[in-house]
């Protein structure tokens, strides 16, 4: 993350503002005890900017192709705060690469509560974007917190039961056998901890995980299976990262168990969902229908897939979400 920008396959040719537009700096901060990590985006000629904090979504570090949105909010005069989930990128957490919503959801309000100390930071105007889990996630934050004025949610994970309906019988019998016994696993390692003489790679947890890829073929047991999403996924992966195609199967369970439709009735703030018709991952068709219980939503549809929003359909997507922030956080001013 030192270098100018991340680079993957997915990007190449997208329109990149000019580094005069804003600057960019690491921050950390500490989610149960745990130290995160994420950039700050701020924007040049704006003294006290509205701020978007930002989260990847399912398995992926922030540099896998998220830059180019924080880099737009920023050219737009909003700050953005784009982290690392614990246990993913730059940020600490063992295992590696762990999806757990309950930690994700905390690690939200982490980042939120680092940001309002931030000079340069208009904390009374702040927005939260995701995108994929991380969507739901961020309509979630938005239910449960009283500080934040709007949610941009893309493509967002809506109900544990529905991804599981979109599976065959076969991989669901695996995928809870494989879960079950990696959970065992981690409550093992936790138990480890707790005994004196409790450290190395087994007291942190590292070396016990039962992996699952988090995208694979539709023959594999993988997190995301549909035809297509494996390539659209690994070509937005950052060329220089370490990241593995490997997460703990106990997220298995975890997803299946994630239901952010049950907190959608309580979002009280302006929300942008953005639905691609041709999402083969999440069935825009149910998608639409969890989202119809946001009182203050704008939903737009487009013909769009899950990852092209962050690839070739990035423009339309991104002049949308810029259009609902100008309008439901307010447009902002730069100063001369």
């Amino acid at each position: 993350m030192t270098r100018r920008r991340p680079i993957n396959r997915s990007q190449r040719s997208l329109r990149r503002p000019a580094r005069e537009r804003y600057a960019v700096r690491k921050v950390g901060f500490d989610s149960d005890g745990t130290r995160a990590r994420g950039s700050l985006y701020l924007p040049d000629r704006t003294d006290t900017a509205p701020v978007v904090v930002m989260a990847p979504g399912l398995g992926a570090e922030r540099s896998f192709g998220y830059p180019a949105v924080a880099e737009r909010f920023a050219e737009a005069g909003y700050a953005a705060f784009l982290f690392d989930y614990r246990h993913h990128g730059e940020s600490d957490g063992h295992p590696r690469r762990l999806v757990s919503p309950s930690k994700q959801l905390a690690d939200y309000d982490a980042a939120i509560d680092r940001v309002r100390r931030i000079d340069g930071v208009d904390a009374g105007r702040i927005a939260v974007w995701g995108h994929s889990l991380s969507g739901g996630h961020a309509l979630v934050t938005a239910a449960d917190r009283g500080d934040v004025r709007a949610v941009v949610a893309i493509a967002p994970y809506t109900d544990g039961r529905v991804f599981l309906r979109t599976r065959p019988a076969g991989y669901v019998a695996r995928a809870t056998v494989s879960g079950a016994r990696d959970a065992l696993a981690g409550v093992r390692d936790r138990l480890r901890r707790r005994l004196p003489g409790g450290t190395g790679a087994e007291a942190r947890g590292s070396g016990r995980a039962r992996q699952v890829p988090i995208v694979g073929d539709a023959d594999r047991l993988a997190v995301i299976t549909e035809l297509g999403t494996r390539r659209a996924y690994l070509d937005l992966v950052d060329r220089n990262s370490e990241w593995e195609n490997a997460t703990p199967a106990r997220c298995l369970l975890d997803l299946v168990r994630y239901r952010p439709v049950e907190r959608f009735e309580d979002v009280d703030v302006d929300a942008f969902v953005f639905v691609p018709e041709s999402d083969r991952i999440l069935p825009s068709g149910r998608m639409t229908a969890a989202v119809d219980e946001l009182d203050r939503a704008t939903v737009v549809r487009a013909p769009a897939d899950h990852f092209s929003v962050l690839a070739g359909d990035f423009e339309e997507a991104v002049a949308y979400q810029l259009a609902f922030l100008n309008r439901a956080v307010g447009k902002p001013e730069r100063s001369r």
